[in-house]
């Protein structure tokens, strides 16, 4: 006599959006509670702060990859140092971007910061028109115009280029241009960014210990600070690739928008940031720019889905 035991199937990680939900917020509440972090840093300056980033992103990850096996595709990669052009180019273009950031925060220009990442989608949408000849749809151009109109506001109302949230639009939007074109996922990819720049910042953290300048080891806050920045770094990285197993793009887009929100209200609430009614109106329209753009989206993943 037999007996056949049956045994559910484990359920896949995209049969999880809950768990899915659940890393998609972590991550990008994380990301937008950064300025909280990166305004402890009383006195040492951006540039600093993002060398110990790099150092300590670049080891930590060592030790998750090392942790989750995942060496394979980083050996490959490595292996073939001609092809690394576009890596180098993804790693100087989020040192940049990081870089901007934490000055944006030591200087309390966080709600320009919140602009870029607000612009960032808008940004890939023109220079996957003009770059990669992507076709524009007509809400997304009236999406991408708003946003030019917001930037021509500034310009004549208050005299100045908003040129912290230009260039971390522009750097991160490239960014992500080149990362499409890098055969590896996020986490070997960053790791492998990161190594790339690692010469550089042992260079650069020489030099500020030659000229006593540095502020490791100077005292244990500070250190655990700098420290800590390379742990903060990896963290929210790992709660995505999460989020983004488990959830379609269209889900994964629409939280996008939660770090963004989040660096507003602490430039508001927390920092004191003033905003005046011109800076108010550009946000205006690049939060219509923005409604546009996501209802562009989610309309032709809605036809894309009915056709198959």
């Amino acid at each position: 006599m037999s007996t056949r035991t049956s045994a559910a199937p484990a359920a896949s990680p995209e049969s999880r959006p809950a768990q899915g939900v659940a890393f998609g917020l972590t991550a990008y509440v994380m990301w937008g509670c950064f300025p909280l972090f990166f305004a402890l840093f009383n006195g040492v300056p951006a540039f600093e702060i993002l060398i110990h980033r790099i150092l300590w992103s670049c080891l930590f990850l060592a030790g998750l990859v090392t942790l989750l096996g995942r060496w394979v595709p980083i050996r490959e990669a490595l292996a073939h140092p001609r092809e690394l052009g576009r890596v180098l180019g993804c790693a100087l273009l989020i040192a940049f971007n990081w870089g901007l950031y934490i000055y944006s925060v030591e200087t309390r220009q966080v709600l320009q910061a919140s602009l870029g990442y607000f612009m960032t989608p808008l940004v890939n949408v023109a220079l996957g028109m003009l770059v990669l000849r992507e076709t524009m749809h007509r809400l997304q151009a009236v999406a991408v115009g708003l946003a030019a109109a917001a930037i021509l506001i500034q310009l004549v109302m208050l005299g100045q280029l908003p040129w912290i949230s230009l260039a971390l639009a522009f750097s991160f939007g490239t960014y992500g241009l080149l990362r499409k074109q890098v055969p590896l996922d996020g986490l070997s990819g960053l790791f492998v960014e990161t190594l790339l720049l690692l010469p550089l910042g042992l260079l650069a953290l020489g030099w500020l210990v030659q000229v006593d300048l540095s502020h490791f080891l100077g005292d244990r806050r500070t250190t655990l600070l700098l420290v800590a920045s390379g742990v903060i770094t990896a963290l929210p990285l790992l709660a995505f690739a999460g989020a983004a197993r488990r959830l379609r793009l269209a889900t994964l887009g629409f939280l996008m928008y939660i770090n963004p929100s989040i660096q507003f209200l602490i430039a508001l609430a927390v920092f004191g940031e003033p905003l005046s009614a011109v800076e108010l109106g550009t946000f205006a329209l690049i939060w219509t720019g923005l409604a546009l753009y996501s209802w562009s989206a989610w309309q032709g993943r809605a036809k894309t889905a009915a056709r198959a």
